[in-house]
């Protein structure tokens, strides 16, 4: 038999989903439950504490997938490792991630909203891999976002057919800036791109290999958020830093934590 804190979280996923977070009174929990309010009470001191433990192991193994994917050094493997590692983690959590969609204001509750932003703006990073082009990172941001998308949209279909369709079309999304080589010792059209935009973008990759310290200071660290926090683009702040991108993401994702 299931406990009461577990009976509270299937009912609050349930009520969150149908009615909204907002609409979602403790109380209407504690009658879904069939329990008083001051027992609800005894085991989440808010609603807020309730999302929280309902969306913590989604974005624990969402942190847990990029982390394990930044251990290569490869930009391929990087890639793939982030795209499969995330796809696992949203057919696990279907449910939590249907509750989220479903009630959009949800990723709009600190801190929930603050780790998933990071989580998905650092998936980015990791799948537009060291070529800094609009293209590539166009298409990075394509094929992270529908991840979680096809898992929404086709959630009543099988999980496995689920996973080989959605890779089979991140790999067509993602193949031709991946295997297109530069011929005849030429930069390829999205390399000279992104040099246009950064005069050493050709001699210095942006990547965990790219020569840049992987982790920054308690002072840097502190410097990263509040420039974040005052809305200064990530690239800016990783540049005035000397960090890669990803570097600076791992340090606000781990704020919002």
């Amino acid at each position: 038999m299931r406990g009461t804190r577990e009976q509270i979280l299937d009912a609050a996923s349930t009520l969150f989903s149908v009615n909204g977070y907002r609409a979602t009174s403790m109380r209407r929990i504690a009658e879904e439950v069939g329990t008083t309010k001051a027992a609800l009470y005894y085991h989440f001191p808010g609603k807020e504490d309730i999302l929280a433990r309902l969306t913590e192991p989604l974005l624990d193994e969402l942190d847990d997938a990029l982390t394990g994917a930044e251990r290569y050094h490869d930009p391929a493997a990087v890639r793939w490792r982030v795209v499969e590692g995330m796809l696992d983690v949203f057919l696990r959590h279907r449910r939590t991630l249907l509750m989220l969609v479903r009630d959009m204001t949800l990723l709009a509750q600190a801190p929930v909203a603050e780790r998933f932003r990071a989580v998905m703006a650092l998936a980015n990073d990791l799948v537009a891999g060291p070529d800094r082009s609009l293209g590539q990172r166009v298409r990075a941001a394509q094929a992270v976002a529908g991840l979680g998308d096809a898992v929404v949209l086709f959630a009543d279909e099988p999980p496995d057919q689920v996973r080989r369709h959605v890779l089979d079309g991140v790999r067509a999304l993602l193949a031709p800036p991946a295997v297109a080589p530069p011929q005849s010792g030429v930069a390829s059209a999205s390399t000279r791109e992104a040099a246009a935009g950064r005069p050493d973008a050709l001699r210095r990759p942006r990547g965990r290999a790219g020569g840049r310290p992987a982790a920054l200071g308690p002072d840097q660290v502190e410097q990263a958020r509040q420039r974040y926090r005052s809305g200064e683009p990530v690239d800016r702040i990783a540049d005035l830093l000397g960090v890669s991108r990803a570097t600076v993401y791992r340090c606000l994702k781990t704020a919002a934590g």
